[in-house]
């Protein structure tokens, strides 16, 4: 029974809503409702129950102040005949309807709310950030973009029920208080006013500058957490290079400008936490006196005493949570607004609203008339003009910054052109999906990544849905069958199942080269890519495999990019870019012949290497 209630509300709410996010608009209020949506029903009912709980909570000090004022005038005798029916219904609501309504609330937080929420707003940005383009993770720390939509998302939790549930449980309690005082006298109502006030200017003068802090704090703790990531994510040249102590004190100086942010808000705190004491004390002090002079007066009864003291010592305890949850509450809307500046930049590279998916009966591709230039002012690539026939295998070739990478990434569509068109059989890949574009792109990078999870998982990356038999075959194909029987890890997993490390670090160079021409194998796409795919193998792995190359570009529209002219000197056309232009084209002996650009590179390698120049 009890189970099943708590997975009832545990289960109102979608923590893992399957929709498609849009782009978080940037005011913090919308923010927070962009975030909200789907839980705006317990959010008001939880508001509802605090604010009735609050009431209840109020009229029981009134009852006790009517008990006391009974248990001075009235004959113990006959006092259970003439308020019977009053105290059995203070006991029902003491001993029934404030323990239902506190159950009632406690689930909706607990079980609905306090799990539910930020979980549905982390999942949210993360398809969201899924969705950014290349340039965006270049300009971010992978472990602050982390910390932000784990911050944030707590931070939009907190500030959105704090504001439903903690403020209007003081909203309500405080006017219930000053009504209640303010029937046995009017007068009572001075020293609460005044404290009021007084509390009031505290909290405007301290809290903005919490905020203030709590904004830079949130800042520093994502830069301090993304330079430690950093390190972790690149030990191997750390150690290369020796750097341990570097890269220590370039952890350090984000810690500094952290632990500064921290003492900030603790001298605030300090500063807050003793004038609210001091003034707690007053009020209490001013109430009790006033109450006493009242009743010397025969103005109020003992009752009325009882409650307004009660209460003082209750607003005495309460301001100090309060002035936490309050501050608390600018400390999330700081973390908000920080996290909002990441989360909310818009996606530089969108389908369009028509964006159907790609088919590629053929693998024609043509760069119409492309320029690109990464936002500079001298381009990258000029006015490009090149067609590869379907099925074509075309080399290019350049010295580094010559634009042959960005050939590829505009290709792959991370980043969008800003003048001409390229086509694949006829379709501008800007009115197709990204993810059918890409799917069709088989690509093997020269800085190969592995996701940190096991060979099997990796290899399966390029064709989730392909059996056993398909996966052991690309293996053997890739010369990566021997290796992989090899593999441990310290979870005592082996083979298949050992887990490769962050971003690969348990392989050598290699055999992460090896696992991702597997993985392109698997995926088997019509176009296929190579940037400096066998760059990482020794020469023996390098011939072993290169039949197995071959017999991946069977049948697709292969571009390869080499330093290694003798890897790509039996395609069937070699493109030479220089400067973001074509200067060179044709096959390696009319190239060679020419005594050109392409020439000049194939005399000056040394052991199959291109020179340094």
């Amino acid at each position: 029974m009890v189970h099943r209630l708590l997975t009832l509300f545990e289960s109102w709410t979608q923590p893992l809503p399957d929709i498609e996010p849009s782009t978080p608009p940037k005011g913090l209020l919308a923010f927070c409702r962009h975030y909200t949506k789907g839980f705006e029903k317990p959010l008001l009912i939880m508001s509802i129950l605090t604010a009735t709980l609050a009431v209840l909570e109020v009229s029981l000090f009134g009852f006790m102040g009517q008990l006391v004022d009974w248990l001075v005038s009235k004959n113990p005798d006959t006092l259970l005949s003439e308020e019977g029916a009053t105290l059995i219904g203070m006991s029902l609501m003491v001993l029934v309807l404030i323990p239902l309504l506190t159950l009632l609330h406690a689930l909706i937080v607990y079980q609905t709310l306090l799990g539910n929420y930020p979980m549905a707003i982390r999942w949210l940005a993360h398809k969201y950030l899924l969705k950014q383009s290349i340039s965006f993770y270049q300009n971010e720390f992978a472990g602050r973009v982390a910390t932000k939509v784990m911050q944030t998302s707590l931070a939009v939790r907190e500030t959105v029920m704090k504001l439903l549930d903690v403020l209007m449980y003081i909203l309500v309690y405080f006017t219930s208080m000053v009504v209640m005082m303010a029937k046995a006298d009017w007068r009572l109502v001075i020293p609460m006013a005044s404290w009021l006030v007084i509390y009031i200017g505290l909290q405007w003068y301290f809290i903005p500058r919490l905020k203030s802090v709590a904004s830079e704090q949130a800042d520093a703790r994502s830069t301090m957490t993304g330079r430690i990531v950093d390190s972790y994510s690149n030990i191997s040249t750390v150690k290369l290079f020796a750097h341990t102590h570097q890269e220590a004190q370039y952890a350090r100086s984000s810690m500094r400008e952290f632990l500064t942010t921290v003492h900030k808000q603790m001298r605030l705190v300090t500063g807050i936490n003793v004038s609210v004491q001091v003034l707690n004390y007053l009020l209490a002090f001013a109430v009790a006196a006033l109450s006493i002079w009242l009743w010397m007066g025969s103005a109020i009864s003992v009752g009325a005493i009882a409650i307004a003291v009660s209460l003082a010592l209750r607003l005495n305890g309460m301001s100090q949570w309060i002035m936490w949850e309050i501050s608390a509450l600018f400390e999330n809307l700081g973390t908000v607004s920080d996290g909002m500046n990441t989360l909310s930049q818009p996606t530089n590279i969108e389908d369009t609203a028509d964006a159907k998916p790609l088919a590629i009966p053929h693998g024609g591709i043509h760069f119409n008339n492309v320029s690109f230039d990464y936002g500079e002012k001298n381009g990258v690539l000029q006015q490009l003009e090149l067609d590869i026939k379907p099925g074509e295998k075309i080399g290019l070739v350049g010295r580094s910054g010559a634009g042959k990478s960005t050939l590829v990434n505009l290709l792959m569509r991370f980043y969008d052109i800003e003048y001409g068109a390229i086509l694949i059989d006829g379709e501008d890949i800007r009115s197709v999906t990204q993810d059918s574009l890409r799917s069709n792109i088989g690509m093997v990078t020269q800085d190969t990544s592995l996701l940190h999870r096991s060979i099997r998982e990796n290899i399966l990356y390029g064709r989730p849905e392909a059996t056993e038999a398909e996966m052991l075959a690309a293996i053997k194909k890739a010369q990566a069958d021997e290796f992989i029987e090899q593999l441990t890890d310290p979870h005592g997993n082996r083979g298949l199942d050992a887990q490769v490390g962050e971003r690969g670090v348990k392989l050598s160079g290699g055999q992460r080269q090896r696992i991702a021409i597997a993985r392109v194998l698997l995926k088997d796409a019509p176009i296929l890519v190579l940037d400096e795919a066998t760059s990482a193998l020794d020469s023996e792995v390098e011939a072993a495999i290169q039949e197995s190359l071959y017999q991946l570009m069977e049948g697709k529209t292969v571009i390869a990019i080499a330093h290694r002219l003798s890897t790509i000197a039996a395609m069937d056309r070699l493109i030479v870019l220089d400067q973001g232009k074509i200067v060179e084209q044709g096959s390696h002996q009319q190239l060679i012949s020419q005594g050109g650009i392409y020439a000049q590179l194939w005399q000056r390698q040394t052991g199959g290497f291109l020179g340094l120049d």
